[in-house]
């Protein structure tokens, strides 16, 4: 099963323990699914993680947030869309997961982004909360 997960969702697994989040990313690296991303993705998760406030709560420096990106990277099967979608008019940054999913041939993606959850899916991939995809990995 291949899943992209919104960088919402990894971030909230990165600043708390124990939720679906944090479930849904253990199990990643587990092997319980394969990660797909985007280098769009990836950049967009990096610039997050140097937030002042989100690198404050982390307590991490900027080796280990580079590291973590590295690791990220290497555990997931990153693609380069060639696709493109213009399905969210309200936020238009999020039509890059949904561009990650199709090109990368997700089974899910995972957000926690009202504007793509809105949409419950698109061209066939359902988009689910953390707490359904947890549901659904706890389900396997």
């Amino acid at each position: 099963m291949r899943v992209v997960l919104d960088t919402n969702v990894l971030v909230s697994a990165l600043l708390t323990a124990g939720g679906p989040p944090d479930a849904i990313v253990r199990a990643a690296y587990n092997g319980d699914f394969q990660l797909v991303a985007s280098s769009p993705l990836v950049a967009e998760l990096r610039s997050v993680l140097i937030r002042p406030r989100i690198k404050e709560r982390l307590g991490w420096s900027d080796q280990e947030i580079a590291a973590f990106i590295t690791h990220f990277s290497e555990q997931a099967v990153i693609v380069q869309p060639q696709t493109r979608v213009a399905v969210v008019v309200s936020d238009p940054a999020d039509n890059k997961v949904l561009e990650a999913a199709i090109d990368g041939k997700a089974d899910y993606v995972v957000s926690g982004d009202r504007h793509l959850l809105e949409l419950r899916g698109y061209q066939d991939i359902p988009v689910v909360s953390p707490a359904y995809f947890a549901a659904v990995l706890a389900s396997r």
